[in-house]
């Protein structure tokens, strides 16, 4: 774990504590070892979300008294769930990591998490009593660790509200670096050498972003793409 990564932990630790809804302010305190048995005990119950982008992270947030802080958020009424009530406080903790998408929270066990190594387990502490416990693990560079019970990314719930965002998908064959006096002498009938032998896939990128290979092929006159290979998170960075 480098020290940048180790910051990120506690700069998301911090800013969760912060922004959780309790009666008085809560304290984010690093647990060195791994998960206590009481965390371990009580993990089964807990609330999970896992967020991707440049630097993504799994997180799992266990209260000792989840139905206080329900009332704290003053949603008492059972309408809305408690991973409702924390989903501000799992943004805040996120903000830190830059640019990227939260997935949805959802009440689910956290044992897995909070017993990998690569997770770093914070006690939330009010007036030195214990609140709870928050879990971070941080996948630099987008890429994926073994599946762990947390929270998808890519859910039906609030990202349903985007599935009509248009994208731009641009298929690239390749590419070339050239001088201003080459490029000013171009002439129709001039040919330019790319960076790939002729038969090599195509590259696909969702706005800039490579996600998969693919081969040019006509359709009805029409150029078209066929899709290959689909990359995951690792293999697009």
């Amino acid at each position: 774990m480098t020290a940048v990564t180790s910051t990120l932990h506690t700069t998301a630790a911090e800013a969760l504590a912060s922004a959780l809804p309790t009666a008085v302010p809560l304290v984010a305190v690093a647990q060195p070892g791994g998960p206590s048995p009481d965390l371990q005990a009580r993990a089964a119950d807990a609330v999970v979300a896992s967020f991707v982008g440049g630097v993504s992270a799994d997180l799992a947030v266990v209260l000792l008294d989840l139905a206080a802080i329900t009332a704290a958020g003053g949603v008492d009424s059972g309408l809305v769930s408690v991973a409702d009530v924390l989903r501000p406080s799992l943004e805040a903790a996120v903000a830190p990591l830059g640019a990227g998408v939260l997935g949805e929270g959802r009440r689910d066990s956290a044992v897995a998490l909070v017993a990998d190594p690569e997770a770093v387990v914070f006690a939330l502490t009010a007036a030195g009593q214990p609140m709870g416990w928050v879990a971070i693990r941080i996948r630099e560079n987008g890429t994926v660790a073994e599946p762990v019970a947390v929270a998808p990314v890519l859910t039906t719930g609030n990202l349903g509200r985007i599935n009509s965002v248009e994208m731009t998908l641009t298929v690239e064959i390749g590419r070339t670096r050239m001088s201003v006096r080459d490029v000013l002498g171009m002439e129709p009938g001039a040919v330019v050498e790319l960076d790939r032998s002729a038969g090599a896939p195509a590259d696909v990128l969702l706005n800039g972003r490579l996600i998969a290979h693919g081969e040019v092929v006509v359709v009805d006159q029409d150029y078209a793409v066929r899709i290959t290979k689909i990359l995951d998170v690792a293999e697009t960075v």
